[in-house]
């Protein structure tokens, strides 16, 4: 059967009957054939256009390489802090002039601003030292004489730009050293060591819970011009993972510590670790950078881990004292 959609008489095939030649009884074939049309092929039958699978989510850095150097910092911290208390002084000591390095390093790379660097390690790591003697007024004590440390050390260079380059080093001798002293004071407790443990346990939690659950069910911004990745449904996730670390932490962890203690204290670390991880994505949008420093690998500087530590260490501290006291 023909497919074209209309239908021709056969013609004999043989040597009587060429091509051209008159049928009986009917017209002259013609020599060559209309050409046919094809028929159009079925809706069943089409080819169907193969839509490209959404796109997976992924994470935003090498997560093994993350997890490894997370493993490698745990294990160090841990160690010390249940070895002997001085060790882990050291350990935050060092973790602040490598901060400082990374701050004061990009300061200069991307705004032009020289904040003083010796006066703030050495300052830094003094006043550590003496949050873990003296207390809270040792701290203050050092922080004040960092400062003017950085004021006298920038004027043996000429007077433009002093005071943003001053401004800056007070502006690290705060963020950076003086807010870190409190895991110091912290660790001076009978039940110190528990004490910096549920501090940590509790800023990892939350930042774990904000990335797993905004990583999954994500879809309303919290700060988009801040930090287009962090979603309102992550900040619940903070909310809850903290607030159930921090009922079993005080509960099981801290002497004199109760459950309900715990949820009040996860609650304020989720917030807290929130607005450091915020804060230091304005310090990095403003120098238009990704991460601090390259030190970590799958985690950026040292300063990319301590953004969400720096800020919290203090409100810890504060609501342990209230909670349980210093002692």
């Amino acid at each position: 059967m023909n497919d074209s959609p209309w239908a021709a008489e056969p013609v004999p095939v043989g040597a009587a009957y060429d091509r051209g030649a008159a049928l009986p009884g009917g017209p002259p074939v013609p020599t060559e054939l209309p050409p046919q049309e094809p028929m159009p092929t079925p809706p069943s039958q089409a080819p169907q256009a193969s839509s490209p699978p959404p796109p997976k989510k992924r994470a935003g850095r090498d997560l093994r390489a993350a997890i490894g150097v997370g493993v490698g910092l745990g294990a160090v911290i841990f160690a010390s802090l249940f070895i002997v208390k001085a060790v882990f002084v050291g350990v935050i000591a060092v973790a602040v002039v490598v901060g400082l390095w990374e701050l004061t390093s990009r300061l200069q790379e991307r705004k032009g601003i020289k904040a003083p660097l010796v006066p703030l390690a050495l300052g830094g790591a003094a006043m550590v030292i003496a949050g873990y003697v003296r207390g809270a007024e040792g701290a203050w004590v050092a922080m004040a004489l960092t400062a003017l440390a950085v004021l006298v050390w920038r004027m043996t260079e000429p007077p433009e730009d002093y005071l943003k380059d001053v401004t800056a080093g007070v502006f690290a001798a705060f963020y950076v050293p003086f807010l870190a002293t409190f895991v110091a004071m912290m660790l001076t407790a009978d039940d110190g060591p528990q004490r910096v443990v549920t501090f940590l346990v509790l800023t990892v939690v939350s930042d774990t819970g904000a990335y797993a659950v905004g990583w999954r069910f994500g879809k309303h911004k919290l700060a988009p011009r801040i930090s287009p990745g962090k979603t309102r449904e992550g900040l619940f996730g903070a909310v809850a993972f903290a607030m159930a670390a921090g009922a079993l932490c005080m509960q099981f962890l801290i002497d004199g510590g109760s459950w309900w203690q715990g949820l009040i204290l996860g609650l304020a670390v989720a917030v807290s670790a929130t607005l450091g991880d915020l804060g230091e994505s304005m310090i990095k949008r403003d120098l238009g950078i990704k991460d601090m420093g390259t030190l970590l690998p799958g985690h950026g500087g040292i300063m990319d881990r301590l953004d969400s530590l720096l800020p919290t260490a203090p409100v810890v501290w504060l609501l342990l004292a209230a909670f349980v006291g210093t002692g």
